[in-house]
C-alpha cells in the first residue's frame, strides 16, 4: 500500500505514542519464564511484538489479550516450564524476538528451530551464535551461513565473562538470558552502554542481576538459580516512535506538540541530546517512574536548527532514530556528519543506503559513507516517489520529510509501519493543522 503525504502548514495538539517496543518484547518473554501471572499495560500491539507472543504460545504459554485496553496477561510457567514446540518458531520481522529468545531456548531441555521472514534471514546472527557456543550451547545456522534458520538443541550451559565487540542490547540480553540457565555467573561487558531495559526488568522480576562500570567498560552480570516471579509492567511510550513527531514539530514553523508518557531511559535519549545540540526546543515535563523506567511528557515547538556531528559516544542510544535525525539534518543550516553507525547496514534494510537514497530522491544533498552519511542542510526539498524498502523507520522518517517539502510525496509500501506503529499515519493526520 502506497501512502501520499502532502505538505503541512504546522502540527498542533497532543499525542500519546504506542508502548515501547523493546520493553513490550521483554515483558512478554520474562513473564513467560516467570512463575505466576504478569500483567502488561500499554503493550505495543505491533507485528513484531505479536511475533514474540506467537513464539511463546508455541512454547506452551497462555495469554489473555485485551486489544481495546492494550493489555496482555502472561500466564508464566517458570524458568523450566516451557514445552517443546510442534513446529518452527517464526519470529517474523523481529530481530529482538530472534536474538533474545535464542538465549532462552539455549537453556531448554528440548530442540527447536527458529526462523523469520526474508529480512530477518539477511540479518547477522553470528554475534549471538559465538557467545552462546562459548557457553556450551548447541546452536547452529541450518544453512551454515550465520543467519536464521537457527537450530538449538539441549546442552549444559556454563557461565562466561564476555567482552562484546558491538554495543548491542540484543546481544547482551541474549547472553544474560542464557545465563539464567548456566552453572555460574555470566557477565557481559560493553565499551559503550547499550539500552538497559533487560537489566532493569529482570531485576523487577527477581533475577540476581547487577550492573556497573569497570575498567573495561560497562558490565552486566547475572547469577543462575533465582526463579522469576510475575509482576505488573506498565510500558511507557516508545521514544523511537515519539521521534517522528519531535522532528515534524521542530521543522514545521508554528508547530507545538505535546507527546505524553514517553520513556526517557538514559540509554535511549540520544535523540534528545542531538536535538538540543541542533538548537531544537524540547521541554521535558512531568518526570516520573513507570515500572522502573523513567518517563515524562515532551513539549516540542518549532525551532531553527543547525547541523551537528554524531559519533560513537551517542550511536547506541539513538541507533533507531538515525533515519529521522537525517531528515532533521536536511532542514538544518549547515552540515551534519553521522559516523560510527555501520550497524545501520544490517537493520531491516541497509538504513544508511535507504535513508540516503530516499532523501536524495527529494532533492537533499546526502553523501553516503561506509559508516554513516554527510548531509548538507538547508536545501529546499520537493515531493516525489520514495521507497520504504519495507522498513518501518524509513517510511515514517520520509513521511516527516514530506510534510515540510514542496509538493506531494508518495511513500511506497507504507504499510510496513505496522511493524512498530500501526496507527502512525492516523496520529500524524490528527496533528496536522492543514495541508498546503
Amino acid at each position: 500500500m502506497n501512502q501520499i503525504i502532502r505538505p503541512a502548514k504546522c502540527l498542533k495538539g497532543t499525542v500519546q505514542v504506542p508502548g515501547d517496543k523493546s520493553i513490550s518484547h521483554r515483558a512478554v518473554m520474562f513473564g513467560a519464564i516467570a512463575n505466576g501471572d504478569t500483567r502488561i499495560s500499554h503493550f505495543l500491539r505491533s507485528a513484531d511484538c505479536l511475533s514474540t507472543i506467537s513464539c511463546f504460545e508455541k512454547l506452551g504459554i497462555c495469554f489473555e489479550q485485551d486489544p481495546d485496553r492494550d493489555e496482555v496477561i502472561v500466564h508464566g510457567r517458570g524458568l523450566r516450564g516451557l514445552s517443546a514446540p510442534s513446529g518452527i518458531l517464526d519470529a517474523g520481522n523481529s530481530g529482538t524476538t530472534t536474538r533474545l529468545i535464542s538465549g532462552i531456548l539455549a537453556g531448554q531441555p528440548f530442540s527447536s528451530v527458529l526462523d523469520g521472514d526474508d529480512s530477518i534471514r539477511q540479518r547477522p546472527m553470528k554475534r549471538i551464535i559465538d557467545p552462546l557456543l562459548l557457553m556450551g550451547a548447541d546452536i547452529s545456522s541450518v544453512k551454515d551461513n550465520n543467519h536464521v534458520p537457527l537450530r538449538i538443541s539441549p546442552s549444559s550451559l556454563h557461565g562466561i565473562s564476555y567482552l562484546s565487540p558491538t554495543a548491542s542490547a540484543q546481544v547482551k540480553s541474549c547472553i544474560l538470558l542464557a545465563g539464567l540457565y548456566a552453572d555460574g555467573k555470566t557477565s557481559v561487558t560493553e565499551t559503550v552502554l547499550s539500552r538497559n531495559h533487560t537489566e532493569l526488568m529482570l531485576s523487577a522480576f527477581g533475577a540476581s542481576i547487577s550492573s556497573g562500570r569497570t575498567l573495561q567498560g560497562f558490565e552486566a552480570s547475572i547469577l543462575p538459580g533465582n526463579e522469576l516471579h510475575g509482576t505488573d509492567i506498565t510500558v511507557p511510550g516508545d521514544i523511537s516512535s515519539a521521534a517522528y513527531f519531535i522532528a515534524a514539530a521542530l521543522v514545521l514553523p508554528g508547530s507545538e506538540v505535546m507527546i505524553q508518557n514517553v520513556g526517557i531511559n538514559p540509554t535511549r535519549t540520544g535523540i534528545l541530546e542531538v536535538v538540543a545540540r541542533m538548537g531544537g526546543n524540547v521541554r521535558i515535563l512531568n518526570r516520573r517512574m513507570e515500572g522502573g523506567e523513567a518517563a515524562a511528557d515532551l513539549m516540542v515547538t518549532s525551532s531553527s536548527l543547525s547541523g551537528t556531528e554524531i559519533g560513537a559516544d551517542l550511536i547506541p542510544s539513538l541507533i533507531d532514530e538515525i533515519p529521522v535525525i537525517a531528515v532533521l539534518a536536511a532542514f538544518a543550516k549547515g552540515k551534519t556528519v553521522i559516523r560510527d553507525a555501520s550497524e545501520l547496514r544490517v537493520k531491516e534494510s541497509d538504513r544508511i543506503r535507504t535513508t540516503a537514497r530516499a532523501l536524495q530522491a527529494m532533492g537533499a544533498r546526502v553523501t553516503e559513507q561506509p559508516d554513516g552519511m554527510i548531509i548538507e542542510g538547508g536545501i529546499p526539498l520537493h515531493g516525489g516517489m520514495v521507497e520504504s524498502c519495507l522498513d518501518h523507520r524509513i517510511a515514517m522518517s520520509m513521511a516527516v520529510c514530506a510534510l515540510a517539502s514542496d509538493g506531494p510525496t508518495t511513500i511506497k509500501d507504507a504499510e510496513c509501519t505496522g511493524i512498530s506503529y500501526p496507527s502512525f499515519f492516523q496520529d500524524l493526520r490528527n496533528l496536522t493543522c492543514e495541508t498546503m
